[in-house]
């Protein structure tokens, strides 16, 4: 068999490495890696393939930059050509991104089945482009790999029970990375402070909206002043915004890191604070209570697990939950995310599709 992975932005390096781990460790599956080139900084791509080993892209596109149409389309018309040349037997793509979107059309186009990785997700924000493409992917693919059962009742409620697909629940990848890349997680570069809270801030919704902006850098200034370090890794587009609209921002700044220093930072932190749809979950598999910076997450098992607080772009509510929130930890008791066994579950059922 087959199959080509799309991949292009660092959530989905880090879900690939380790299914492609398990492909390479299964007789009978030969996988060609498409990276689409949507996170071209070194920091955010070139460093997954090096620390994860992920086997280098066969085919390396160079499209990134432009509003979500231009980049998509774009996308649709070089991975399709991919896709005519090497004439796969199925598209595996992961998450949300246009990326994954881009490749799920391509591939259903031409008529070759596709994979999705992380189905069944929903935040039931239709502003998000996030979720225009998880649900758009959803209905193109035949295989829905979901994460939890939380995925699985949001298919089931959108009618997938009764369509020609199947729906399986198979655990999360994530947490196959956290547990197998955990050990060899290295602290970032220059001195942290002590008890530092860990901040993220990339997600559209925030970063495009300059009143959502300016309300989520006054709180992370406040609690880096009054309750702990706010350590902020952060990606250069939303570096450039908040100079643009003349925020200030008072935090311990970092660039963007790999994923074995995200995965120290994750361990070593008192508190988690983001944006990030994949980090809300990290922060659970290394037991750190996680403040989430958006009005819907697609992971409300850790809501209901009182792991995870949403809070929006609220200052006062940021600043509120954090502070009651840091130093505390929580554990898994109730296994929700597969105890990483997730790619290997993933394999034995392309092997047999």
């Amino acid at each position: 068999m087959k199959i080509l992975t799309i991949i292009g932005a660092r959530p989905q390096f880090i879900k690939a490495s380790v299914v492609s781990r398990a492909i390479q460790q299964t007789t009978g599956i030969e996988e060609i890696m498409l990276h689409t080139g949507q996170h071209f900084d070194a920091n955010m791509s070139d460093i997954f393939f090096n620390q994860l080993n992920i086997p280098r892209p066969h085919i390396q596109l160079d499209i990134h930059g432009g509003n979500h149409g231009e980049m998509t389309g774009r996308m649709l018309t070089e991975i399709e050509q991919a896709l005519l040349t090497h004439k796969p037997d199925r598209v595996l793509v992961y998450g949300d991104t246009n990326s994954t979107l881009a490749g799920a059309l391509a591939a259903a186009k031409l008529h070759i089945p596709v994979a999705h990785v992380e189905a069944g997700l929903r935040s039931f924000n239709m502003l998000m482009p996030e979720e225009i493409n998880r649900i758009l992917t959803d209905q193109i693919s035949d295989l829905l790999f979901c994460p939890t059962d939380t995925a699985v009742n949001n298919l089931n409620n959108e009618g997938f029970a009764s369509k020609p697909v199947q729906v399986l629940q198979v655990g999360d990848v994530m947490q196959d990375s956290a547990l197998l890349f955990a050990e060899k997680a290295a602290a970032p570069a220059g001195d942290l402070p002590d008890g530092f809270i860990l901040a993220t801030l990339h997600r559209a919704e925030n970063t495009d909206n300059p009143q959502r902006l300016a309300a989520i850098v006054s709180a992370l200034n406040t609690l880096h002043k009054t309750v702990a370090p706010v350590v902020l890794p952060l990606h250069p587009r939303t570096r450039k915004l908040i100079a643009q609209h003349g925020i200030e921002l008072s935090v311990h700044l970092t660039d963007p890191v790999g994923y074995f220093e995200m995965v120290w930072l994750l361990d070593h932190c008192s508190l988690v604070l983001t944006d990030s749809g994949g980090v809300q979950k990290e922060a659970f598999f290394f037991g750190k209570a996680c403040v989430t910076m958006r009005d819907q997450t697609e992971w409300v098992e850790l809501i209901e697990a009182g792991a995870n607080e949403l809070v929006g772009a609220d200052t006062a509510k940021i600043i509120d939950a954090a502070t009651l929130n840091v130093g505390r930890k929580v554990q898994d008791t109730n296994n929700l995310y597969g105890g990483g066994k997730a790619a290997q579950r993933i394999v034995d059922v392309l092997l047999n599709s």
